[in-house]
């Protein structure tokens, strides 16, 4: 007997009931298990995974840009209010000590626990161990205007830098942020700060990173860094805030680097570096020594404040008070006396080191661009070209920060000084040894001669003391 066969028609419902009950689920597990494999071997699984923290770290970047931005935005404003104050009532200088000691004084009552500023925030990042308390902002927005209302040399990077921190850290309790999210948040903070005070977005982003250690920066914190850099710069801008220009005539800059302006760019660099150097221990050793010699807080600003206010109005030296834009500017302009760079360090040596409030690097900026005005006479670079390797080079020294310095000399003068600045930063970051303005920076990895990976800055004197001390020989050596 012949079987008989039934045709199903192709496309037909019976036809796909036919094809699914042959192609079953059991049969397409070997192909799963394939592709699974063949995904968790790829590469393409760590950019799924890494993708949705990147996007929810660069959220958390973006917030902190605008909370930092504004913060800035308001303060320059009230800085050049404070300015324009007085340099119309000049009489305000005499008032530099009253207002030492009340801002002494308000430090004393309720920021003892900010006090330390930038270093708290560094400290922080290193090793956590609670939310930087909110009152830090408002106490150093404080204590900076009314420092430059009243004639003090000091800066404007440590306020918005602090601001920055203490706004961003607030976000750590809101969305129950990880102690490594917290350090990134930190760090994104500190950059959007300086990015935005000074309007330099690539150099904040650096300065984040490389502010912390010396010689090692952490690339895990770059993406929020450059995000919360860019977006505080657009915030501040977008408020109507504009920075100083600072201009070289593209005339300065020769067709190529020559051998001789290298060569220049070099020894302006090792000076800036020690230069640098000998201002932070300068800083560093009028505080201990003001704290050693007047125990109640509120007189140290008191004494600072009348020390500057007589040595300005005795020296006729109104230049070396303030943040000095004027003097910065007319230095790649004009010769100005080559005893400047000595003047400005002084006054703000014993504004900051007495305790008043504010930051170093705009001071730093007048000392290295008057610097490099005044090495113009004796190197093969013109002045303008001098001033603005100067102006970045010692706050490289001095911060330990060559990299951050060097993209801050290309957004601020043009690509064209990038080479020079390059050389003098590195340099002068070589010849400021293991010192600096921050305290709180650790040693990631030595410039040169054996120094303990991971200590603070602070803490490299009583170990060079201690090292010192046992290398003495004792009695029993010579002993026969």
């Amino acid at each position: 007997m012949r079987a008989s066969v039934s045709h199903v028609p192709f496309g037909s419902a019976s036809h796909s009931r036919q094809c699914s009950g042959n192609l079953s689920t059991a049969s397409l597990v070997p192909v799963f298990d394939t592709m699974k494999k063949i995904f968790q071997d790829s590469p393409l699984r760590d950019v799924f995974g890494v993708l949705p923290r990147a996007a929810r770290a660069s959220s958390l970047a973006a917030l902190v840009g605008v909370m930092a931005g504004t913060a800035s935005a308001f303060f320059l404003v009230a800085l050049d209010l404070a300015t324009e104050t007085r340099l119309v009532h000049p009489w305000l200088l005499g008032l530099l000590p009253v207002a030492g000691f009340a801002v002494g004084w308000l430090y004393l009552r309720l920021g003892a626990s900010v006090e330390a500023g930038n270093n708290l925030l560094i400290d922080e990042i290193h090793d956590p161990r609670r939310v930087v308390p909110l009152r830090m902002a408002p106490l150093v927005l404080f204590g900076t205007v009314v420092t430059h209302l009243v004639g003090g040399s000091a800066g404007r990077e440590g306020t918005a830098v602090q601001m920055g921190g203490a706004l961003a850290d607030q976000l750590t309790h809101v969305f129950r942020l990880s102690g490594e999210q917290r350090r990134v948040l930190l760090m994104s903070g500190i950059a959007a700060g300086f990015a935005s005070v000074f309007g330099t977005p690539l150099a904040g982003a650096v300065f984040g990173l490389e502010v912390l250690a010396i010689g090692r920066l952490r690339y895990d914190a770059l993406l929020p860094c450059v995000v919360a850099a860019l977006v505080g710069d657009a915030v501040t801008r977008a408020w109507g805030v504009h920075h100083t220009a600072y201009t070289i005539a593209p005339g300065a800059f020769a067709a190529s680097m020559s051998i001789t302006g290298a060569l220049s760019a070099a020894v302006a660099g090792v000076l800036c570096g020690l230069v640098g150097m000998a201002f932070a221990q300068a800083t560093h050793a009028t505080s201990a020594f003001m704290k050693r010699r007047i125990a109640y807080a509120p007189l140290r600003p008191f004494a600072g404040g009348l020390l500057v206010a007589v040595a300005a109005t005795v020296l006729g030296t109104p230049q070396y008070l303030g943040l000095g834009i004027p003097t910065i500017v007319d230095a790649f302009h004009t010769s100005l006396p080559w005893y400047d760079f000595l003047g400005k360090a002084a006054f703000t040596v014993v504004t900051l080191g007495s305790g008043f409030k504010g930051g170093e690097v705009t001071p730093l900026f007048y000392i290295g661009a008057t610097l490099g005005n005044a090495l113009s006479h004796v190197l093969a670079l013109p002045a303008a070209v001098l001033a603005g390797v100067g102006f970045v080079a010692v706050f490289a020294g001095a911060a330990n920060t060559p990299i951050a310095s060097t993209l801050m000399a290309i957004e601020i003068f043009g690509p064209q000084i990038g080479g020079y600045a390059a050389i003098a930063c590195v340099l002068a970051y070589l010849c400021s040894g293991h010192t600096g303005i921050y305290r709180a920076q650790r040693v990631g990895h030595g410039k040169h001669g054996a120094v303990p990976e991971g200590a603070r800055l602070g803490e490299l004197p009583a170990w060079r003391k201690t090292l010192k001390a046992s290398a003495r020989p004792t009695d029993d050596t010579h002993r026969p």
